[in-house]
């Protein structure tokens, strides 16, 4: 897309930026995970954030997401994740799903029907994520506590948007 997603634009800030600030709302602390363009996002990202590089970012979704997982702090009552190519989830929407979080182990959007983004899962889960194959897919490790996922629908299109190309992200700012 000439730029790393991270960096695209979406109403004046970064996808990463936005993603930051939507998040912090609710999180302390918020990580951004690199593996590539490590200095260029976090020269152009504005909020607060803990950037965590994955030395091996083509192992996939779950080697990133357990490359933030290892830097979460032990009292943390759990961790919300949402990949940078999912920017416009609400605020509101983040809020609603962390507050359901206290009676579920895992808590995902839906929208029309489709799940989403972001994900919301509990402290008591988190090794389960780290000791799967960092090759493995983060959906797998949701796939084997399927009767412990709690769905949320939610009047937020931002959940279900996942911009992977040129065409999505045209759609996406006009």
């Amino acid at each position: 897309m000439g730029s790393p997603k991270a960096l695209l634009d979406y109403r004046g800030e970064t996808f990463a930026g936005r993603l930051i600030r939507v998040l912090s709302r609710e999180c302390d602390p918020v990580f951004v995970v690199t593996g590539r363009h490590t200095e260029a996002i976090r020269a152009r990202v504005c909020g607060k954030a803990r950037f965590v590089v994955n030395p091996d970012p083509d192992r996939g979704q779950l080697s990133s997401l357990q490359t933030a997982l290892a830097e979460l702090p032990a009292d943390a009552e759990g961790f919300v994740f949402v990949p940078v190519d999912c920017p416009t989830v609400r605020e509101d929407t983040v809020a609603t799903l962390i507050e359901r979080l206290r009676d579920s182990k895992i808590v995902i959007p839906r929208y029309e029907g489709r799940r989403g983004h972001p994900a919301c899962v509990a402290q008591s889960m988190t090794r389960e994520f780290l000791k799967r194959p960092a090759t493995d897919e983060t959906r797998a490790v949701i796939q084997m506590h399927a009767d412990e996922v709690e769905y949320v629908d939610v009047d937020d299109p931002g959940v279900v948007a996942d911009i992977d190309d040129v065409l999505e992200y045209r759609r996406l700012i006009q």
